[in-house]
C-alpha cells in the first residue's frame, strides 16, 4: 500500500505533483491545520504530515497518530512542533534549512539599508507631498562594522554580501571554526567585543534558553552608541522593551526588526517609533522561497517513506536516500545486538560501548548507534524508538561512547557491543553476511556463529559431557522443536554457550527446566 501524507497548509501544487509522482498518495487539505480537533480527528489515516506555520502540531494530535512516521516542515523554523512529544512517539521531524536562507539573509541586508538611509519614513513622507531632504540624514554603510550574532548558513551569507558591500565584518558563534571564520572572510570575536565594535549588528541564530534576551538591557548599553540592530531570525532574541529605551535614550540610533516576540504582532514596545522599521516576518516570503521549501519538503519525506532517507531531521541522525541500502542490515543487527544485551539485563544500564570494525566504520555510526540503544533499552522501556533512544539514554544518565577501527580481523565489518549495569560488563559481536542477515560471531569473548530468529533459548553451562543430549532430550520432551542449534566455547571444559533457534515460543516452564539442568548456569528466552 502506497504511503499516504496529509498535507494540512497551503503548498505549492508542484510540491503536490511532487509525492504523487513519486507514488505517495497526497491528500492536500490546505485549511485543515487552522482546525485542532479535525485534524486530530483524522491524522491516524496518514503516514506523513507536511506543514507549514499555521499547523500546531501538539501532542494531543501526536497522541492519535498511531501510523505517523515523519512531519515535514517547509521552512526552517519548527517551533510550530512539539518536537519532544513527537520523538517520543518516533516522529521523524523535518525542516528544510536551506531552501529560504538566501531569500532571509537578503531581507536582512534590505532592513540594514532602510534603517541606515530612513527609507519607509521619506517615502510615507515623500508620498504625502512634503518634501524634507534635510530631514531624513543617514549614514554610509560602506566601511563600517558589520557584527552577526550566529553565522551559520543565514550568519555566512549576509557576511558575503556585506562583505561585498565593502563592510568589515566580525561574528560572534561558539560554533564557527577559526579556519571556517577565514573562508568565508570574518573576524571571529567574543559578544562583548562584538558589541563594543559594532556599527550595525544583525541577529542569525536560533532561540534557545542560551541565546533568549542575548541582546538585553545591560548588553544594549555596552554597545557602540549610534549602533543600528537587525533580527530577521526569531522574536524574543533581543528583550524589545530595553531595545525601545535605548532607542528614546538615543543610545541605539536604529533598528529593523522582521520578527517579535509575540506573533502575529499586532502590538509591541518597537511599534511607532520613528527610527524602527517593522516587517511581518517576512524573511522567507519570496516567490522563489516558498516553491523551494515546498518542493524540498515533498522530496525528503518522500525518500523518507520510500527509501528510508533522512534528510535535515531535527530529530534524528540524517541518512542519505544512497546510503539506506547499504545501512539497513547494519541498522538491523546494531538493534539486535542491543536487543540481545538488553534482555539479559536486569539492572539499570550505566555504560554502553560500541565498537565498529572494518567497513562499517566509515558509514552513518550515528545511525547505528541510535539502532544499538534502541534495542538494549527496548526490553526496558516499551515505547522507545530509534528516534527517542539517544534522547531517553542521555536523561538516564547512560554514557555512551563509539569506537572507530578501520581494519577488522575476520570479517569485512564487526560491531561490537558492550554493555556495563551495577557492576557487571556485557559483551557481544555480530556482522552481516553476503546474504545480509546479521549474525552473532561472539559472546563474552566465546566465538559462536548464529543467526537470529524470532525465539531463541541462550543458555550458559560448563562444558560437560552429556549436556548437549540433555538439552535437547529436555526440549524434545516438552515438544519445543528446534530450528537451528549453535554452540561455542572458551575452552575444553571451561564455560560454555548455547544459542537455539525455537519453532514458536518457549514456555517459561520449559526454560526452567532448563535452567535446573546439571552444568547450566543460565538460560533465557529471548525475543527478536
Amino acid at each position: 500500500m502506497a504511503p499516504r501524507v496529509l498535507i494540512s497548509d497551503k503548498l505549492s501544487p508542484a510540491a503536490i505533483q511532487i509525492f504523487r509522482d513519486r507514488g505517495v498518495e497526497a491528500d492536500f487539505q490546505p485549511d485543515l491545520g487552522k482546525d485542532k480537533d479535525r485534524l486530530a480527528a483524522v491524522i491516524g489515516d496518514y503516514d506523513g504530515l507536511a506543514i507549514r506555520s499555521a499547523t500546531k502540531v501538539t501532542p494531543k494530535i501526536l497522541a492519535n497518530a498511531a501510523r505517523l512516521k515523519v512531519i515535514g516542515r517547509a521552512g526552517i523554523g519548527v517551533d510550530n512542533v512539539d518536537i519532544p512529544a513527537a520523538t517520543a512517539k518516533g516522529v521523524i521531524v523535518m525542516n528544510t534549512p536551506f531552501g529560504n536562507s538566501i531569500t532571509t539573509a537578503e531581507h536582512a541586508i534590505a532592513l540594514m539599508f532602510a534603517v541606515a538611509r530612513e527609507i519607509p519614513a521619506a517615502d510615507a513622507s515623500t508620498q504625502a507631498g512634503k518634501w524634507e531632504k534635510n530631514r531624513f540624514m543617514g549614514v554610509e554603510i560602506t566601511s563600517k562594522t558589520l557584527g552577526i550574532i550566529g553565522c551559520g548558513n543565514i550568519g555566512s551569507i549576509v557576511a558575503e554580501r556585506a562583505i561585498g558591500l565593502r563592510m568589515r565584518v566580525i561574528a560572534f558563534d561558539p560554533f564557527l571554526s577559526p579556519e571556517r571564520a577565514q573562508d568565508i572572510g570574518v573576524e571571529k570575536v567574543e559578544l562583548d567585543e562584538l558589541f563594543a565594535r559594532a556599527d550595525f549588528i544583525t541577529l542569525h541564530t536560533p532561540l534557545t534558553e542560551k541565546t533568549r534576551n542575548v541582546i538585553d538591557r545591560q548588553a544594549l548599553f555596552r554597545m557602540k552608541k549610534g549602533v543600528r540592530i537587525v533580527n530577521c531570525a526569531r522574536g524574543g532574541l533581543v528583550d524589545e522593551a530595553a531595545l525601545r529605551e535605548a532607542l528614546d535614550a538615543g543610545h541605539v540610533a536604529g533598528a529593523g526588526f522582521d520578527v517579535f516576540t509575540t506573533e502575529p504582532a499586532t502590538e509591541n514596545p518597537l511599534f511607532g517609533h520613528p527610527a524602527v522599521v517593522c516587517t511581518p516576518h517576512l524573511g522567507a516570503a519570496t516567490t522563489e522561497a516558498q516553491e523551494n521549501v515546498a518542493l524540498q519538503v515533498a522530496e525528503q519525506m518522500s525518500d523518507y517513506l520510500l527509501r528510508g532517507a533522512v534528510s535535515n531531521a531535527v530529530n534524528s541522525p540524517s541518512i542519505t536516500a544512497e546510503e539506506a541500502p547499504r545501512l539497513r542490515p547494519f541498522v538491523a543487527l546494531a538493534e539486535k545486538l542491543g536487543s540481545f544485551a538488553g534482555q539479559l539485563t536486569d539492572s539499570g544500564v550505566t555504560a554502553v560501548r560500541i565498537e565498529y570494525e572494518g567497513l562499517v566504520a566509515g558509514m552513518n555510526t550515528r545511525a547505528l548507534t541510535s539502532a544499538a540503544v534502541t534495542g538494549l533499552l527496548k526490553p526496558l522501556l516499551a515505547d522507545i524508538n530509534m528516534v527517542s533512544a539517544p534522547v531517553i539514554a542521555r536523561e538516564r544518565g547512560v554514557a555512551i561512547e563509539e569506537v572507530l577501527r578501520e581494519d577488522a580481523d575476520t570479517y569485512d565489518s564487526v560491531i561490537r557491543l558492550s554493555v556495563t549495569t551495577d557492576g557487571v560488563t556485557r559483551h557481544v559481536a555480530g556482522t552481516v553476511f553476503a546474504d545480509g542477515k546479521p549474525r552473532i560471531i561472539d559472546i563474552k569473548g566465546i566465538e559462536i556463529e548464529a543467526a537470529f530468529g524470532p525465539s531463541m533459548l541462550y543458555v550458559t553451562n560448563e562444558d560437560k559431557p552429556g549436556y548437549v543430549g540433555a538439552l535437547g532430550a529436555t526440549l524434545g520432551a516438552a515438544g519445543v522443536n528446534i530450528a537451528t542449534f549453535n554452540l561455542g566455547r572458551a575452552a575444553e571444559g571451561g564455560d560454555a554457550i548455547a544459542i537455539v533457534q525455537i519453532d514458536g515460543e518457549i514456555p517459561e516452564a520449559v526454560v526452567a527446566r532448563v535452567q535446573a539442568l546439571e552444568h547450566v548456569k543460565q538460560a533465557r528466552a529471548l525475543r527478536f
